[in-house]
């Protein structure tokens, strides 16, 4: 918090005056950027891969006006029973798929929180 307190003007939540579509399409070019580099790095580079490229469509659709509140809570809530239930224990998910499966609840958490903000 003292991070915070000494440099305000780098705290992610103050208020924005961007749109929730400006926000998505900010977003998707972040990680179209990322996703872009770890592919083209390749080897250990592709779990980045992959965790960013799933982030893709779902920052599409939202920067299209297309965010469906409602589904997305849905979605969010079912991305985290199988992150519970693939690792509950032991360890039953590639690393291929925790990456995917991550980044699908932070994209989605995410544009949730974002979309509720505003």
């Amino acid at each position: 918090m003292q991070y915070i307190k000494d440099y305000p003007s780098l705290n992610i939540n103050e208020a924005k005056s961007e749109s929730f579509e400006e926000f998505s399409n900010v977003r998707l070019a972040g990680a179209t950027k990322i996703a872009d580099a770890a592919k083209e790095k390749g080897g250990d580079a592709m779990l980045t891969y992959h965790h960013f490229v799933v982030k893709l469509p779902t920052y599409k659709r939202a920067g299209d006006g297309k965010f469906d509140l409602a589904k997305a809570k849905d979605e969010y809530k079912d991305l985290m029973d199988k992150l519970y239930s693939s690792t509950y224990k032991k360890m039953n998910i590639t690393p291929v798929e925790f990456q995917e499966l991550v980044g699908r609840i932070e994209v989605v958490g995410e544009l949730i929180i974002r979309y509720e903000r505003d």
